[in-house]
């Protein structure tokens, strides 16, 4: 289960800021994940439970922002939105797809005190 370690450093980040920043406690956290970042939403939200714990976000909830998978279509020379890898394309049909979008995992905002 990836998504642990990647909570692990989504916490990271967060500490980081608090010592940048000065604030004290995390209210929530936004998370950006793509459709294609292989990422299980539901460990994720595990992960952040298990992982906050003794944190200044112990008391934070999690929210996810789901982002579309997107390509560039070479055939039809479209960007296209995909749910998967090798998805062929919605407009053509063609599996000569270069992903564009959809990868990321990122924090996106913090509510903090």
């Amino acid at each position: 289960m990836h998504e642990l370690s990647l909570c692990e450093g989504v916490i990271q980040v967060v500490e980081d800021s608090a010592r940048q920043q000065g604030f004290c406690r995390v209210k929530t956290v936004w998370l950006e994940i793509g459709a294609l970042a292989g990422v299980e939403l539901e460990a994720m939200r595990f992960g952040f439970d298990v992982v906050k714990r003794g944190t200044l976000a112990e008391e934070a909830s999690l929210e996810i922002i789901r982002l579309p998978g997107q390509a560039w279509c070479l055939p039809c020379a479209k960007t296209v939105t995909i749910d998967q890898r090798f998805d062929a394309c919605p407009a053509c049909g063609s599996y000569q797809l270069q992903v564009t979008g959809g990868e990321e995992l990122r924090v996106k905002e913090l509510e903090v005190e």
